[in-house]
């Protein structure tokens, strides 16, 4: 595992992050809060694919009010996402949300700020200051040249940080985003090195599914691999349950978390005889099914090579003509009719 900046903890909930506690999963929801329906089956399709905490967006009044349904019928803790109305902020704590996020830069005055503190310490509910490269103030970025930087994402942060401080509250977990990679990456390394909360990381519009999952996975691989953060989002243009299977393949990539099937498939090429792309994405699909499990499979497209670039599984399969080769820790147990092959490794995982 890799060694982890320390931080202080924080209960968001049932569940505890920052010390030594494992790096949380987050999602957001984006079905219309008060549409308490839909909100609940979305949620519920997120915890079944492993989401550990749940923001939803607070607009409006009849959101404030629909939190406290929702929080009726879910499991896991949920965030509510102010922006701009603190009165929204306070009916959220008053209907139980367990967290709340809020960028004091577009809540208004101070004192507006302190009615939204003042509730939280009432409550203990924790306060997520979240801030975003596109949301930087114009002498942040004029103290730094006039461009967005990630010294100017930290300053700003901290600042915020302070004023909640200042009024007599410290239950904060801290947000820095950017759509940028490495700007995001630096001022992750810079902050960690001025405060101990904990640090809610990701890239912010990351992007669709293709491009947001490649910049998701480099930005966090970096932050991550440096033991920073203790919470984690995938931002994708997509169905959040992906944000959710995402996340826990890269932290079962980093050795952070255990548990989960990961598949290993070889490239195509002119050796191929059955449909190797789509097999393998059938596979991947197919042990979702079995998170309980730690296992290593291997889909192969070569009878060839296949038993050997398969040795380092759990389980594997590797077609040929019309026929494929179940593979288990290296050794060929049979051949298998090639549209029985997943079946006959859905069974076998699950015997495993």
């Amino acid at each position: 595992m890799l060694a982890r900046e320390k931080t202080r903890v924080v209960s968001i909930g049932n569940v505890k992050i920052g010390g030594e506690n494992p790096i949380a999963i987050q999602s957001m929801c984006n079905t219309k809060t008060e549409d308490v329906a839909a909100t609940v089956a979305q949620i519920h399709r997120l915890e079944k694919a492993g989401c550990q905490i749940i923001r939803c967006t607070v607009p409006t009044h009849e959101a404030a009010l629909a939190i406290r349904e929702i929080k009726k019928q879910i499991s896991i803790p949920l965030v509510a996402d102010i922006h701009f109305d603190y009165r929204m902020a306070i009916e959220a704590m008053e209907n139980g949300a367990d967290k709340i996020r809020i960028n004091p830069g577009n809540i208004g005055s101070n004192e507006k700020i302190r009615t939204v503190v003042d509730c939280a310490k009432e409550r203990n509910i924790p306060i997520r200051v979240g801030v975003n490269s596109g949301s930087l103030e114009k002498d942040l970025i004029a103290k730094y040249g006039g461009h967005v930087t990630a010294e100017g994402i930290v300053e700003s942060a901290l600042d915020k940080v302070h004023l909640i401080e200042d009024m007599g509250y410290d239950n904060l977990v801290i947000s820095i985003k950017s759509s940028d990679v490495l700007m995001c990456t630096r001022a992750h390394e810079l902050i960690c090195q001025q405060t101990d909360y904990p640090l809610h990381v990701g890239i912010t519009e990351a992007g669709t599914m293709w491009s947001g999952n490649i910049k998701s996975a480099l930005g966090l691989g970096m932050i991550l691999s440096q033991g920073i953060g203790n919470t984690i989002r995938v931002s994708l243009s997509a169905d959040p349950v992906e944000e959710v299977k995402s996340a826990k393949l890269i932290l079962r990539t980093l050795g952070l978390r255990k548990g989960g099937i990961e598949v290993v498939s070889c490239p195509t090429c002119g050796r191929t005889n059955i449909d190797l792309i789509g097999l393998a994405n059938q596979a991947q699909t197919m042990v979702e099914e079995f998170d309980d499990k730690s296992l290593k499979v291997a889909v192969m497209g070569c009878v060839v090579n296949g038993p050997g670039e398969a040795k380092e599984a759990d389980l594997g399969i590797a077609g040929g003509k019309g026929e494929g080769l179940l593979i288990k820790k290296g050794e060929i147990i049979r051949k298998v009719p090639e549209d029985q092959l997943l079946e006959v490794l859905r069974e076998e995982i699950a015997k495993f």
